[in-house]
């Protein structure tokens, strides 16, 4: 278990130093600019990489050592973010969307690697379960401490300390990984083509993994149209970047509560039931929180949206690890990405332009009627998943 804490580390690190961008970075477009549009290519702007390169950094993931892919990812998402310090005006905009495009090339590959690198640490029994809730409550302290803590120093000392502070944490997670144990993770290469092949031959005969990819991808898709107008919609309607952070931390709050309570019922419900209720529960948080005025009814909201979220990564993530063998699970992890990145890219251009066409609030009762269909699809169409899946 000394290589999951390492590893559990060096994610750790470098989430919670990207979550103080989180919100910085789309209120410095959003000031440069002034344009919802442009807040939500920002957003959009991360997840272009994964729909153009996700299936071949699963290749990447499968055949090379996934310890050296992870630590090469952190040093190239180091470097992507050094352009962020020189986005001064509405002319290097430009510049943002490019850092943002090469820094999320780096986390294509990172993903997935740390992924399909967990059950080979910690095996797919129930120890697999606790690791993935252990990096969903991560995520929640990231999101309650992150947050808030980037609004405040993008007070106190600006935003480029913040892009220091997150280049940083990348580097330091190279670290930690260069003292895991090297594990024999890869295979023969046999040709990008064929890998590819027998990857989506698999995900075509597994029904659990390929009705997840197509959950996921939905829900994630109108998610996407929510994140991009979560900080514009809490500037203008709930007073400001301040209230904007702590709703982020509503959404951490959110997520420490969820991932325990999602630990103990991933492995006793049935998958499909489990699924379906959490993704209904998000969707009421957002029509809640989008219908908010003020924070007194906006973090409760934001609380509710986390939990429920909680539950959707983590039920999503050990299903698909627990059905996949370990010798194909980069390439499943990293299609099971780009079907996510595909729709992220989409949900954040279609939410701002919806928005600006109609309404914030408009766009926001959609994407949340999207969710609900997600959710009857996958009460309907995913399969239980137990232990008895591990291999």
């Amino acid at each position: 278990m000394g290589d999951f804490r390492l590893l559990w580390a060096a994610r750790t690190i470098s989430v919670f130093g990207t979550w103080l961008l989180v919100v910085a970075v789309p209120a410095h477009v959003y000031l440069l600019t002034g344009s919802y549009m442009a807040a939500g290519l920002a957003l959009a702007a991360e997840f272009l990489p994964p729909v153009l390169l996700g299936p071949f950094a699963g290749v990447v993931v499968d055949r090379w050592d996934r310890r050296r892919v992870m630590m090469a990812a952190d040093v190239l998402r180091a470097a992507a973010l050094a352009l962020l310090l020189l986005a001064r005006d509405p002319g290097d905009l430009w510049l943002v969307y490019v850092a943002l495009v090469v820094e999320s090339t780096g986390t294509v590959v990172f993903r997935p690697a740390a992924q399909a690198h967990t059950p080979v640490v910690v095996g797919t029994g129930t120890a697999l379960s606790g690791a993935n809730a252990l990096n969903s409550i991560t995520d929640g302290v990231a999101r309650l401490a992150g947050a808030p803590l980037g609004v405040a120093l993008l007070g106190l000392v600006g935003f480029e300390a913040l892009v220091l502070i997150d280049m940083a944490s990348y580097l330091v997670s190279v670290g930690l990984i260069a003292l895991m144990s090297k594990r024999a993770t890869t295979t023969t290469a046999r040709g990008v083509g064929k890998e590819l092949a027998e990857g989506l031959a698999f995900l075509k005969k597994e029904r659990t993994a390929s009705s997840l990819l197509v959950v996921s991808s939905v829900f994630l898709a109108a998610n996407a149209s929510l994140s991009a107008l979560l900080v514009p919609f809490g500037m203008t309607t709930l007073g400001g970047i301040g209230p904007v952070g702590l709703v982020m931390s509503g959404l951490g709050v959110g997520f420490l509560l969820g991932a325990p309570l999602t630990r103990l019922l991933v492995d006793r419900l049935r998958t499909g039931p489990l699924l379906a209720a959490a993704l209904v529960a998000t969707a009421v948080g957002f029509v809640l929180l989008f219908s908010s005025r003020s924070m007194t009814s906006a973090v409760p909201a934001a609380v509710l949206i986390g939990l429920a979220g909680s539950a959707v990564l983590v039920v999503t993530q050990t299903a698909v690890q627990r059905v996949t063998p370990t010798d194909v699970l980069g390439r499943i992890s990293a299609v099971m990405f780009t079907g996510e990145a595909v729709a992220t890219f989409v949900g954040a251009l279609a939410g701002p332009a919806l928005a600006e066409t109609t309404s914030p609030r408009t766009a926001a009762y959609t994407a949340c009627a999207i969710t609900l269909l997600s959710a009857v699809y996958a009460a309907r169409s995913t399969p239980s998943v137990h232990q008895s899946f591990a291999r």
